[in-house]
């Protein structure tokens, strides 16, 4: 729902089902498959796994977790993500039912965490806003584009933010301004906390011109369209862009474009993605990613540092790292 208050969803007082820790009931449930909740569409077992709808379902979620010991890990659309196959311990929360978008005026709007991005980006076109045209093909969340500094097209996240409230290791409501994040290339400090975003600020730039606003977005998906491949489950790009090439640019020349390990092959169309043929297993992705970095490596003395973010247990076999 849009409209013109101030956002209190879901940063609300309301609770959710007090029950926790029974099988079909409450806010969480046992053993479930992340598999279908990600792009990669791979993954094995959540061992708890909870869809808070509230700041206050939250909030209990990750006091439970507390009080058990146990890890929490964040998921929001499940994009630009890689879940082994044995799971995840623990408690998963996905914060995709964290619904709401509040107009501000003059160009400022509010998102939450579990809005897919390009619902805020279609939003502020039809506004006439610009700032967000860039995100029109990117398939994460506001909350997962506010901690990868999510970008395309010379744009990044941070360029039209301006205060992202989160949860913090009390879990307790903090806003935070764009400094205080310390954004840089596809990076936040939020990527080394375990504060989790329950919503964002926008200030976008009113132009009075919706169709313009419009077409450039359009304008953006369908290049996007043309260059990266759209058919087959992906995560995104795989490998963060080096100063001197782009990843796609190095793998391809690497001769790399085709090549397959199991059911997970390198896209033919953009080098920086892996595509899952069908059935493929998260070791067959995480096996072709080490073997893009070596490949590039031994071309170009270059290591190739994964932008995707890796969970859970491999089985020993490890990435490239610096």
């Amino acid at each position: 729902m849009i409209s013109m208050d101030q956002p209190q969803s879901p940063a609300s007082p309301e609770r959710g089902d007090p029950l926790l820790g029974r099988e079909g009931q409450g806010l969480l449930r046992r053993d479930v498959y992340l598999a279908p909740l990600t792009t990669f569409r791979v993954g094995g077992l959540a061992e708890w796994y909870g869809e808070p709808r509230t700041l206050a379902d939250l909030q209990q979620l990750l006091g439970w977790a507390d009080e058990q010991g146990m890890p929490v890990t964040v998921l929001g659309a499940g994009s630009n993500l890689l879940i082994s196959d044995s799971g995840l311990g623990g408690v998963v929360l996905n914060t995709r039912k964290l619904h709401g978008i509040r107009i501000l005026g003059e160009g400022r709007l509010w998102a939450a965490a579990g809005e897919p991005l390009v619902k805020v980006v279609r939003l502020a076109a039809q506004q006439g806003w610009s700032g967000l045209e860039w995100g029109i093909g990117i398939p994460g969340s506001v909350g997962g584009a506010v901690v990868m500094n999510a970008g395309a097209h010379g744009w990044a996240t941070a360029d039209t933010l301006t205060e992202v409230t989160v949860l913090d290791d009390d879990h307790h409501l903090r806003t935070l301004s764009v400094p205080e994040l310390a954004f840089g290339y596809r990076y936040s400090l939020l990527q080394g906390r375990s504060w989790v975003v329950t919503g964002a600020y926008f200030q976008l730039h009113p132009t009075g011109d919706p169709t313009a606003i419009w077409a450039h977005t359009q304008a953006n998906w369908e290049q996007r369209r043309r260059s990266q491949p759209y058919d087959l489950p992906s995560c995104g790009s795989v490998f963060r862009n080096p100063q001197s090439h782009t990843a796609g640019w190095l793998i391809e020349q690497a001769g790399l474009k085709g090549h397959q390990i199991g059911r997970a092959q390198v896209a033919e169309r953009h080098a920086n993605f892996i595509l899952n043929l069908d059935q493929a297993s998260a070791m067959d992705v995480h096996h072709l990613i080490r073997h893009i970095q070596e490949q590039v490596f031994r071309q170009w003395s270059l290591l190739l540092e994964p932008e995707v973010r890796i969970l859970g247990d491999f089985a020993g076999h490890q990435l490239l790292r610096a």
